[in-house]
């Protein structure tokens, strides 16, 4: 009998479904062993580490494997679970293939390059796993479209890891946003202020004997090894992800989307400035989204709002009756020139999370999908993908939501698709 039947029975003869065994640390500070959640984390740079600080801290978890394309991160990693857990016997591996067969690991976290995101995932999905998932979300619309099919066609659970979505803050704007105190919103202004360093233009290496490097690529086009393309700096390259809009976009419209739900997204018009170097993702990019009586306007600025100028990343919104603008940890609304920071009788209605990485280990045992689950995830991710097409082809373009394919655009359509590397389209 499997593990995730044997919780799931447990559940059903506790009562605690609902609960999601949320309760049970707090209330006997120790978790039976047989009753812990056995996870492995695949890709072990900065993010990868965090994954397992977080997990590491939740009595419910044992982590029992890791994994990493660099020997040198899986080496350095082992030692940073040992300092948190001198008894850990985690499993290394450089293949994430490997934990994907092992029957007594119950779910993997995935803080790999963006390009690895969808096949990790959807592969686990088929191997029974339940996955904590970095963001963004896929490498493409198409891949987001590829994981929803597998994840509810295997029956699992998935949250992804834009971990500012559990904050109060969020859940308060939120609130005041739904109760109609400033009005219904026509226009947000999200934006997140640039890095403009530049790469320069490094020159081909010899690839490391502690990397695997063919792999590390795996379903992007082959590239002779340039460290610059490598582990952290991965995102300034198309070929990747898709720069600092990527990486931060579902950050800050998650906010967005959790309060409005932006819906009939029709047109898309981007314009940005490139590097001078060797990386090709936007260094600065202005994308203008309209919606069905809405226009979501993403700036690496602040925009000219009061109280913008001093946030990095932030979201402005304009409704008929006042503005609301805020940031991860703050907020401010103005109705009729007044400007207050909360508006206490509007009650608090969004059930506060126990914690993002919490959420999920509930979520795997109670069988109920988490707060920032799959399917709200790729609805948020849709529009940062379009973004970058009408970079790439520097020009507007018009989309068909409930199709999900551009309008008499051949061009724009083959690229919410990339055809994996030879030898590397796993699904």
């Amino acid at each position: 009998m499997s593990v995730h039947t044997n919780r799931r029975d447990f559940v059903k003869m506790a009562g605690l479904g609902a609960l999601g065994f949320s309760i049970l640390p707090s209330l006997y500070g120790k978790v039976a062993a047989s009753d812990r959640l056995r996870i492995a984390h695949i890709g072990l740079g900065g993010m990868g580490n965090n994954h397992m600080k977080w997990f590491a801290a939740l009595p419910e978890v044992e982590i029992v494997a890791l994994c990493d394309v660099d020997e040198l991160h899986l080496g350095q990693t082992k030692e940073k679970l040992l300092t948190m857990q001198p008894n850990a016997k985690p499993e290394l591996y450089g293949d994430f293939r490997k934990i994907l067969e092992r029957k007594d690991i119950d779910a993997i976290t995935v803080a790999t390059p963006d390009h690895w995101h969808a096949q990790i995932a959807t592969l686990a999905f088929q191997a029974g796993k339940d996955v904590y998932g970095e963001k963004p979300l896929s490498y493409s619309l198409k891949e987001g479209q590829m994981m929803l099919k597998h994840m509810e066609k295997h029956d699992r659970i998935f949250q992804m890891g834009n971990q500012i979505h559990a904050g109060d803050n969020f859940h308060r704007v939120v609130e005041i946003i739904k109760s109609g105190a400033i009005g219904n919103v026509h226009t947000v202004r999200l934006w997140k202020t640039a890095n403009t360093k530049e790469l320069g233009s490094p020159t081909v290496q010899a690839v490391p004997k502690t990397l695997n490097w063919d792999m590390w690529l795996g379903p992007a086009p082959f590239t002779e090894y340039i460290p610059e393309k490598c582990h952290f700096t991965y995102r300034y390259f198309l070929d990747y992800s898709g720069g600092e809009f990527a990486d931060f976009w579902c950050h800050i419209a998650d906010v967005v989307y959790s309060s409005i739900s932006p819906k009939g997204l029709k047109k898309i018009n981007a314009r940005g400035v490139g590097y001078t170097g060797i990386a090709d993702a936007p260094k600065t990019l202005d994308v203008d989204y309209e919606f069905d009586g809405l226009k979501i306007l993403w700036t690496m600025a602040p925009p000219n709002v009061p109280g913008a100028a001093e946030k990095g990343i932030g979201a402005h919104f304009e409704g008929d009756k006042g503005t609301l603008t805020c940031d991860y940890n703050t907020r401010s609304i103005t109705i009729n020139g007044e400007t207050v920071n909360d508006i206490p009788t509007i009650p608090i209605t969004n059930p506060r999370s126990p914690g993002h990485q919490q959420n999920f280990v509930d979520s795997v045992k109670s069988r109920k999908q988490p707060e920032s689950n799959l399917r709200y995830a790729r609805e948020m991710t849709i529009p940062m993908h379009l973004g970058l097409i009408s970079y790439r082809l520097k020009r507007e373009l018009t989309w068909n939501a409930e199709k999900e394919k551009f309008v008499g655009d051949k061009e724009a359509n083959r690229l919410l698709s990339r055809k994996p590397r030879k030898g590397w389209d796993l699904v």
